[in-house]
């Protein structure tokens, strides 16, 4: 089984500088993070992460899976873009390369889409 994974911006914050976040610090992204995990899905692995570095768009997130997109979404309310993300998941789980048609993409996503990185090819 293929390993997919969503990373969780831990430090995104639209109100405190990231300087001042520490590492208990709950952060826009640490709410998204939680709310994320509730979801138990065997087949994503959601993880935090220290920083994704586009502090200017806070919420960041990124999906990444070996042989697939990796789409990297910002600017994301915690409160409102959780089932979103979860329609998103299933259809990047279910594509065979993760390409996702972006006319496909659930709500708000596709205009909170800031890059899709085409799959590394085997050599």
């Amino acid at each position: 089984m293929t390993k997919h994974t969503l990373f969780v911006c831990k430090s995104c914050s639209a109100t405190i500088a990231h300087d001042d976040v520490e590492d208990d610090t709950i952060t826009e992204g640490v709410l998204l993070l939680r709310q994320l995990q509730e979801l138990h899905s065997s087949e994503l692995d959601v993880q935090s992460v220290g920083c994704l570095w586009t502090c200017d768009r806070p919420c960041s997130i990124t999906f990444v899976c070996p042989g697939k997109y990796t789409y990297h979404f910002v600017d994301l309310n915690y409160s409102q873009s959780v089932s979103e993300l979860q329609q998103f998941s299933e259809l990047y789980i279910n594509s065979a390369d993760g390409y996702v048609k972006p006319p496909k993409m659930p709500g708000d996503l596709r205009s909170r889409l800031l890059v899709r990185i085409p799959p590394i090819e085997a050599t």
